[in-house]
């Protein structure tokens, strides 16, 4: 799946006010228009695309390129990043080897702190808005 306009398709977990926050970042980045934002999580189907399923697709982010290519993780970051003008330096970057293998195994730390992370985020932000 590409989007209309031929660049990047992401898939991210709408339902994580982490994952929601950031890809709120990209969204407002030059070159923003040409890649496809998909809230996984609002998806009725247990198949989100060709070779990705809801639930796979909630676990870790995923970008399909502008050739069709599925990647996740890091390299997904890397991916979405090489299509922001503003952050194509820190995709180019992140995808070379080495780097990659790197931001990989710290990318699958930050999944394991995640939930964690969102019950943070989530206390936090429901404080602020009583007071």
């Amino acid at each position: 799946m590409t989007n209309r306009t031929g660049g990047v398709t992401v898939f991210y977990d709408g339902s994580c006010p982490l994952c929601t926050a950031e890809i709120g970042i990209y969204r407002r980045c030059e070159g923003a228009e040409t890649v496809a934002f998909i809230d996984v999580s609002m998806s009725e189907a247990s198949a989100i695309v060709s070779g990705l399923d809801k639930a796979t697709a909630l676990k870790r982010f995923h970008v399909r390129d502008a050739d069709g290519t599925l990647v996740s993780g890091a390299e997904g970051f890397g991916h979405l990043w090489l299509a922001l003008p503003g952050w194509r330096w820190l995709g180019h970057i992140v995808l070379l080897p080495g780097v990659l293998q790197a931001t990989e195994v710290v990318y699958r730390g930050f999944l394991v702190v995640r939930p964690a992370l969102q019950w943070m985020f989530r206390v936090t932000t429901s404080t602020r808005t009583r007071s």
